[in-house]
């Protein structure tokens, strides 16, 4: 069975994600220069809260919906949440496209949300593979976005598509994990291979946290082969060797904008906090190559 992001929609992970995202697009987006925006394995672009899979695993209540509440809280001055930026930016961007869309029970993909903030310079492409899905994502992206979707092998494109004609550009790498050692080597390749066409490109690969020691593995051979700066940024909400199962999100990001990793040290903390699981999560960014060590 092909894996449907529908079932996981809106929970911690995509939170952590998405949050990121619009960090990383925010800060590159402080020069007018146009960038490129690359979205390898883009899926549908818009989830039902309410009904189907998303209703009946329940993750986005303790995800998503638990954060946007906590947002609305913080606008009444709530201290815990009040001071990530990144937060309230993330909630607004996701309410705003809410009522644009007349869906305030959905949710939206990080293409969607990437297409909320790109400028007229700016250009996107988001990739699916799925017939149906990216049927989905076309309809949600709609013929004015300044993310054009494209159906293919999101592997192949990122191949095919760099360096970009803009010469700056962020690279989302998220794949399914259906395969999980094979998906790892193929993201650590990918990142690897994009820096060779675009070394100077903003990559971001997701990456799920199930144990803490294979992933600590993993990211120690990544960096070997690094030579741009680097790091890794992590949210877990069960202890990261648990056999819970998804323990937690991370993100590699290559050529981080500048004091990218100290807000990100800043606003992980207030999304566990708005999470509520600070009591079984934790947080960490940690430097990987080049200038970050």
């Amino acid at each position: 069975m092909k894996y449907r992001h529908a079932f996981h929609a809106g929970n911690f992970a995509d939170v952590h994600k998405h949050v990121a995202l619009l960090a990383l697009l925010r800060a590159m987006q402080r020069k007018d220069k146009g960038l490129f925006f690359l979205d390898t394995h883009a899926g549908r672009g818009r989830y039902a809260l309410g009904s189907g899979d998303a209703r009946t695993s329940g993750e986005a209540q303790h995800g998503a919906l638990a954060v946007l509440a906590a947002q609305r809280t913080a606008r009444n001055a709530d201290p815990t949440v009040a001071g990530a930026p990144e937060l309230a930016d993330y909630a607004g961007v996701v309410e705003a496209w809410r009522r644009r869309a007349d869906a305030r029970h959905d949710y939206p993909g990080s293409a969607v949300l990437a297409a909320e903030l790109l400028r007229p310079q700016d250009r996107g492409i988001a990739v699916e593979t799925q017939p149906a899905e990216f049927e989905a994502l076309r309809r949600t992206l709609g013929r004015v976005a300044r993310v054009t979707a494209e159906h293919g092998d999101g592997w192949l494109r990122l191949r095919a598509l760099l360096p970009p004609a803009e010469r700056r550009g962020l690279l989302l790498i998220d794949p399914p994990y259906e395969d999980t050692k094979g998906d790892f080597r193929a993201g650590a390749g990918a990142v690897h291979e994009a820096l060779a066409r675009f070394a100077t490109g903003v990559i971001a690969l997701w990456y799920p946290v199930k144990d803490a020691r294979d992933t600590d593995l993993w990211l120690a051979a990544l960096a070997r082969g690094l030579h741009r700066p680097a790091l890794a940024a992590e949210l877990w909400i069960h202890p990261p060797d648990s056999r819970a199962g998804l323990n937690g999100s991370g993100l590699v990001v290559v050529n981080p904008p500048y004091q990218w990793a100290e807000r990100c040290a800043a606003w992980q903390p207030a999304l566990l906090r708005a999470l509520g699981a600070e009591s079984s999560g934790g947080t960490r960014v940690v430097s990987l190559a080049g200038e970050n060590r």
